[in-house]
């Protein structure tokens, strides 16, 4: 990638507040992930363990780092939708299209590992009933204007 060519997993697609709570929950996990135990403080341990293993993979094994916006923004970055996507399809128990996403995000032969982890993440983000509320609010320091942060 060279200096003239965007960061297209930033590029804002959407808003964090028209995703359903799971999703949002598992995007703003992302959004605070830096390789810590600790990853979503609105998600119960089992989410949380499952979506701290999600990241690793994701780390190990991804065709590239996800980009990622500020924990306050209210822009959804294409990374992160991805990311939202393969959440939501693994909540509607769509092993297909689960693993079509996963293989985007990492290479081929741990992409049944992803939707394995993506299942049971979901599964949990639901049944803890993960709340969107904190994932819709905006930060004072993220500009209107959505930028690469």
């Amino acid at each position: 990638m060279t200096d003239s060519t965007p960061c297209r997993g930033a590029a804002p697609v959407g808003q964090i507040a028209d995703l359903p709570a799971h999703e949002a929950a598992a995007v703003m996990a992302l959004r605070r992930w830096s390789g810590s135990p600790t990853v979503n403080r609105g998600a119960g341990r089992e989410a949380e363990f499952f979506l701290g293993q999600i990241f690793e993979t994701l780390q190990h094994f991804g065709r590239r780092s996800l980009m990622r916006h500020h924990v306050g923004c209210n822009c959804l970055g294409a990374d992160e939708a991805c990311f939202a996507q393969l959440i939501g399809s693994a909540n509607d128990g769509d092993r297909e299209d689960t693993m079509m996403i996963a293989c985007l995000l990492v290479r081929a032969d741990a992409a049944p590992i992803v939707a394995d982890l993506a299942q049971m993440a979901a599964l949990h983000l639901r049944r803890e009933g993960a709340s969107a509320q904190e994932a819709t609010k905006q930060d004072a320091a993220c500009p209107a204007r959505p930028v690469l942060h």
